[in-house]
């Protein structure tokens, strides 16, 4: 009887949620964990050992890092342009936001690579020539919170490379969106990772 009810009755919609995105969103999960305990640490050691840590601007460049800043930034609006571009099968448009996405991206990563140099080579700390990871808690947590944050853009940005490659090849449209969706999810969020971090590290 019960089946002979609903026979006729047409399915219930489901969320539209695809296995690949779930898997995504538990992924990213884990990560805040991580980025949590990290910046937890940060902040109880900071404010637990106060003369321990440079005022900001005193020995990281906070107007080269603001600028990278605001480069990641940009890069996730190409990111949301490049999926808004799929969605609409505008070939041209993947092609052209996935690419300016990459380089943004390995933009950033070579900023930040530069201010690691200048930071180990030519900053001042406590009378030492070099502000290194090895100098005290300062040195052990900036290079530790930034660097894991660099090493998730590395992975962004050979995925966001692997992706415009597909892109030549026609393989993102209209039909096709989840990938873009998925990779732009997970810049996203390492675009808010960042954010946070460079208020806490740089600013306060």
């Amino acid at each position: 009887m019960a089946h002979a009810a609903t026979a006729g009755r047409a399915p219930e919609r489901g969320l539209d949620v695809y296995t690949q995105k779930v898997g995504m969103w538990v992924f990213l999960c884990s990560e805040v964990m991580f980025f949590a305990g990290l910046i937890g640490s940060y902040v109880v050691l900071r404010f637990g050992a106060a003369d321990v840590w440079a005022e900001p601007g005193d020995v990281l460049a906070i107007g080269i890092t603001a600028v990278n800043t605001f480069i990641l930034i940009c890069s996730s609006v190409t990111m949301v342009k490049a999926f808004a571009a799929a969605e609409a099968d505008d070939q041209k448009g993947i092609r052209n936001y996935l690419l300016a996405t990459t380089l943004l991206g390995a933009l950033f990563l070579g900023i930040q690579v530069y201010e690691y140099t200048e930071l180990v080579l030519h900053a001042e700390w406590q009378g030492s020539h070099g502000f290194t990871p090895q100098a005290g808690l300062y040195g052990a947590t900036f290079y530790t919170m930034t660097g894991f944050h660099g090493f998730h853009v590395l992975l962004g940005v050979v995925c966001l490379a692997w992706a415009t490659k597909r892109a030549y090849a026609g393989h993102w449209g209209k039909d096709n969106t989840h990938g873009i969706e998925v990779l732009g999810l997970y810049w996203h969020f390492v675009d808010l990772v960042w954010i946070i971090l460079f208020t806490i590290v740089y600013l306060i």
